[in-house]
């Protein structure tokens, strides 16, 4: 076994953990925006949030990688760094998911919940911040760690515009070595490192949940 990329690969790591945990951190938000709006009784802010969730969800990362990167500064005159591109781009990809994922969690909190709120005397929006939130994020959690992890994966895209994460440094290493075999099968153990224990966390909160 070729030890030699573990070097390459540490640092790599380091920007695929971090692109993962502020794009989908910012990913929480712009889906939790755009599903609540895909909720809302104004049909003009529906379509808002249908037309970017379909958008997104309708065309493949890489594409949305290359537009964002490179088809919008090329149209402005602009240059983007890379890993802020990258960061930008797994936070609107995820966002679109996440925004389904918060609709459905709020959707699946039964109707009564908000009228019970609204006969205690709280407003729409007390109700759902203390009634509807607290329960549809139980629901939420589940499918959001799973998105969690598939944007963890997704990342392994942004080596084609140069961001140093482990794709790329694995294939600046080969390039250097012409050790595949032993690079890439290190890249996967790397990758399991980190989704295996996610799964392991996700399931246990998932019994956690079952049993409040």
């Amino acid at each position: 076994m070729d030890f030699g990329a573990l070097p390459f690969l540490w640092e790599g790591l380091k920007y695929t953990v971090l692109i993962t945990l502020v794009g989908v951190f910012l990913g929480s938000i712009v889906g939790s925006i755009f599903g609540l709006m895909r909720l809302s009784r104004i049909g003009f802010v529906r379509a808002i949030a249908a037309i970017f969730v379909e958008a997104i969800r309708g065309t493949p990362l890489l594409a949305q990688i290359f537009f964002i990167h490179f088809g919008i500064p090329g149209l402005l005159d602009l240059r983007f760094d890379p890993l802020y591109t990258g960061i930008f781009v797994i936070a609107i990809n995820s966002g679109a998911y996440i925004a389904e994922i918060v609709r459905g969690g709020v959707q699946s909190i039964d109707k009564g919940q908000m009228e019970a709120g609204r006969s205690l005397g709280l407003t729409g929006s007390q109700t759902m911040r203390y009634i509807i939130w607290p329960q549809a994020i139980k629901v939420m959690i589940p499918p959001f760690g799973n998105q969690f992890i598939i944007s963890l994966k997704d990342t392994s895209l942004l080596s084609t515009i140069a961001v140093a994460d482990l794709m790329y440094q694995s294939r600046t290493y080969t390039g250097l070595s012409a050790s595949y075999f032993d690079t890439y099968l290190l890249v996967c153990l790397f990758y399991l490192a980190i989704t295996i224990p996610a799964s392991l966390l996700l399931r246990y909160t998932e019994r956690r949940l079952e049993r409040t």
